[in-house]
């Protein structure tokens, strides 16, 4: 048994698999097991991987016949692992060639960690390749007092006096383009979908807002996801920059976002909160809460018909998600008081 899995998610990424391989082939520890999860991808993904399997057999590669999205497949790659640790990797990462090594010597060192959040800078396109950049991407998710999920630091210059670089900094949960899971902690925060089969990350959510569910999860059961300077990737991130305070910003951001972002991401940011929300700290944080949520409904009535379609959607699985609330709440370890420090 490895010490490591990598588990590429791949969907359309023929543009950055060649570069993302690479990094993971070139990795200085070499106790790792990898896995490629392909989503039927249809720009030429499956063939080049194809080609890669037959040169590289020791390379396991799953060829999905349906898009099973960001959390089945996750889940996929999860379950065929036996590994002690799992890197959940995006296709547009490269990554450091000591990633895997920091990894390693920080989770060795026991503790509650049951995540890790790389340091993640920008890849920026320049003359038709990916140039890798000194901006931060993401140092961890935050959580605000109104439910809205930031990346720490995104767009900031990666300088000491912006994001201290220090050894250890505990954040509420890792971001999904490249989180390090320990397993110990995976197969505690499960939840059972039928007798024999369970999921990680929430295959209801289809894709987006899973990482920060699982986040959420973790930190009820008593993980903590810490960010750690020294593993270091880049991440060719799309359009949207969660570091937006502002209105008009917020709303500038969302515009980018395509109409199927938009739908999964407000259906699945309410079915989270269904799920894990603590009522007594949602209590106090409705100053917050409130006159954003109440925005949020008026914008996509009135900007986003498109949207509006989710809502259906969003109602049938409400039942399903206060069935994994009953067990979430059944199986935390944490007060709301000892919540209360991660919503900023």
């Amino acid at each position: 048994m490895s010490k490591f899995s990598i588990n590429l998610l791949v969907y359309n990424g023929l543009k950055f698999l060649p570069q993302c391989i690479e990094s993971v082939l070139n990795q200085s520890y070499k106790e790792y097991d990898f896995l490629i999860i392909d989503n039927n991808s249809t720009d030429g993904s499956r063939d080049y991987l194809k080609i890669l399997q037959r040169s590289m057999p020791h390379i396991k590669i799953i060829f999905n016949e349906t898009n099973a999205g960001f959390a089945a497949g996750h889940n996929q790659g999860i379950g065929k692992s036996d590994s002690e640790y799992i890197l959940c990797l995006n296709q547009d990462i490269i990554l450091d060639k000591d990633f895997l090594k920091n990894a390693v010597e920080i989770l060795n060192r026991g503790d509650k960690i049951g995540a890790l959040q790389p340091k993640l800078l920008r890849l920026k396109k320049i003359d038709g390749e990916w140039q890798k950049t000194d901006i931060i991407d993401t140092t961890g998710l935050m959580m605000l007092k109104n439910r809205r999920i930031v990346n720490r630091g995104q767009g900031w210059l990666d300088t000491k006096y912006q994001i201290p670089n220090t050894k250890y900094t505990e954040v509420f949960g890792a971001d999904g383009a490249a989180p390090i899971y320990k397993r110990e902690a995976l197969e505690n925060i499960k939840i059972p979908i039928s007798n024999k089969n369970f999921e990680y990350f929430d295959e209801d959510f289809f894709m987006y807002k899973e990482d920060v569910d699982l986040a959420w999860r973790m930190r009820l059961y008593g993980w903590k996801t810490v960010y750690a300077p020294d593993i270091i990737g880049w991440h060719a991130r799309g359009a949207g920059d969660s570091a937006k305070t502002k209105y008009l910003d917020v709303i500038k951001e969302r515009r980018k976002i395509s109409q199927f972002s938009k739908y999964y991401s407000f259906k699945n940011q309410r079915l989270m909160q269904i799920k894990n929300e603590l009522p007594l700290l949602l209590l106090r944080h409705l100053f917050w809460w409130l006159p954003k949520e109440i925005a949020s409904w008026f914008y996509i009535l009135i900007f986003e018909h498109y949207t509006i379609k989710t809502i259906k959607k969003l109602i049938m699985q409400i039942p399903k998600m206060l069935k994994k609330r009953r067990l979430i709440m059944e199986n935390k370890k944490i007060t709301a008081k000892e919540m209360k420090k991660w919503f900023i």
